[in-house]
């Protein structure tokens, strides 16, 4: 008998579905006022309401406008088919020509839209055009049932339109500021972010919610990955040693190693015979120096990284450098866990952070990285939320994290979606407040 636990994973019921079925609700209770019933009750205006419905709305008019635009194009290329089947009635006698003409005019409609700019519209506009002349020829007096279907799908999307505007009362928590992993929103460092995502961090940012991006790496790759984001907040970048203004471009905090440590360090790797790069801040930039002589993987990462245009690479390695961040010794995968044991052997635990990471950029390597013991993401977040306190301001923070990391879009979309919540709780008390 097996006594393992099945794992049911019950999906959340979004706002999109409960948007839908009040905006299908409201149709069907016009329909029921204006009189009809079961197999005469109208289902366009439920249709058009499906159709039209979106989980958010980017911009209410010019989301009611392109809705609207959409319909009218779908209605009046419905009418042009009908009034032509009028103007020559021996066209009913073929019911190829018939679905052939209906076909045509599914295309005009489609075309319709795409030229006028409203693509996002354009199987709103079909599938109206469809709602009007499928049934042709059988309905009696084919023009006046156009126009009542016409009528019918604007009420769904009046409904549509109606339900999406409708917000309920709500509160906004501007006192907590958001860290969230870069590595929860996006694939790696060299995907760019789902235009849903960018989209949704952009509406959170620009509503005053404070979102700090927590990243492994250096800002070299921000550009690529955050180039649409309107970011506010300084980021924590590097693991936790330094603090990164996106909005003015300067580094603003650094936990760099000393210059006894640095010393340390470097005599340490230099007995043991490794060659290394010492990554430091300079003019808010980073700059590269490398110490002996280029080993095959480092050869290979830096053919890959040298082309970047947001680092300086210097040859050689002078007797002090400031301000560096951390030291980096690039290995074979298979070599990096006998690197790693010689390195904390020689180099005493408390005053440094050693970690190891995959270089994804270059298959088959990995980094060592040694960073001062500051360097942390937790210590970096202290410091930001000093600078971000005001007059005494008193500010909270969260850390929404992806349990099983980003595996898709969907699941960068559910993280933001509980910053929302928690950002924009309902008011309960505005919602039964007496005017």
């Amino acid at each position: 008998m097996d006594n393992s636990k099945i794992n049911i994973n019950i999906p959340r019921m979004g706002q999109r579905i409960i948007k839908t079925t009040v905006a299908v609700l409201i149709c069907l209770f016009v329909c029921y006022a204006l009189g009809y019933r079961g197999a005469q009750m109208p289902s366009e205006a439920c249709i058009t309401a499906i159709i039209c419905m979106q989980p958010l709305v980017r911009d209410t008019r010019q989301y009611a406008i392109s809705r609207v635009i959409g319909t009218m194009i779908g209605s009046v290329w419905g009418l042009l088919l009908l009034l032509l089947f009028d103007a020559f009635p021996l066209i009913s006698k073929y019911s190829l020509l018939i679905y052939f003409l209906m076909a045509v005019g599914t295309m005009l409609s489609i075309y319709t839209a795409v030229a006028v700019g409203k693509s996002d519209t354009s199987g709103l506009a079909a599938i109206v055009f469809l709602c009007i002349v499928i049934t042709f020829p059988e309905i009696d007096q084919p023009l006046v049932q156009a126009a009542q279907r016409i009528v019918y799908v604007f009420l769904g999307t009046a409904a549509a339109i109606a339900v999406n505007m409708f917000r309920l009362p709500r509160k906004k928590n501007n006192g907590l500021v958001f860290f969230v992993r870069v590595r929860d929103l996006v694939a790696d460092r060299s995907a760019v972010f789902d235009p849903s995502v960018q989209f949704r961090l952009n509406r959170l940012i620009r509503d005053g919610a404070r979102i700090c991006l927590v990243s492994e790496h250096a800002p070299a790759f921000f550009s690529r990955q955050f180039g649409l984001v309107d970011l506010e907040t300084p980021m924590i970048v590097m693991d936790g040693a330094a603090i990164f203004s996106t909005k003015e471009n300067c580094y603003l905090w650094s936990a760099a190693l000393d210059e006894a440590r640095l010393n340390e360090v470097r005599s340490a790797l230099d007995d043991l015979g490794y060659s290394y790069f010492i990554y430091t801040i300079r003019a808010n930039r980073i700059g590269v120096y490398h110490s002996g002589e280029y080993s095959e993987p480092e050869t290979v990462l830096l053919k890959r990284l040298k082309s970047s245009t947001y680092r300086d690479y210097l040859e050689g390695a002078p007797p002090y450098i400031s301000n560096v961040i951390y030291v980096k010794i690039v290995a074979k995968d298979e070599d990096i866990a006998a690197v790693s044991a010689a390195v904390h052997k020689a180099l005493p635990e408390k005053p440094y952070r050693i970690l190891v990471r995959s270089q994804g950029y270059a298959n088959g390597l990995s980094g060592l990285y040694i960073y001062s013991s500051d360097a942390v993401p937790g210590h970096a977040r202290s410091m930001l939320m000093d600078m971000l306190r005001k007059d005494g301001e008193e500010l909270d923070f969260r850390e929404p994290i992806n349990k099983e990391g980003y595996r898709s879009e969907s699941d960068a979309l559910r993280l933001i979606a509980g910053i929302e919540k928690e950002y924009e709780p309902i008011d309960m008390t505005k919602l039964f407040r007496r005017s």
